[in-house]
């Protein structure tokens, strides 16, 4: 793991906790949904091209389906 992968991975981390949070709340399913995929993916991706194109992906997702 390198030291780009590891902050790359705290951010979205941090990302995902907040659509967690904001989701719970509002009991919507997609925001939840992504904030666990954000807070765990990227312990199984190890490049860091494919860890920020997925995590702007799993960013992008509540916005365009809401429910």
């Amino acid at each position: 793991m390198s030291t780009a992968n590891l902050l790359w991975n705290v951010l979205f981390g941090a990302i995902g906790g907040g659509y967690m949070l904001y989701g719970w709340r509002q009991k919507l399913v997609m925001p939840v949904a992504c904030g666990l995929a954000l807070g765990s993916f990227g312990f199984f991706v190890s490049n860091n091209w494919l860890l920020v194109l997925g995590g702007a992906l799993l960013i992008w997702l509540p916005f365009k389906f809401r429910f």
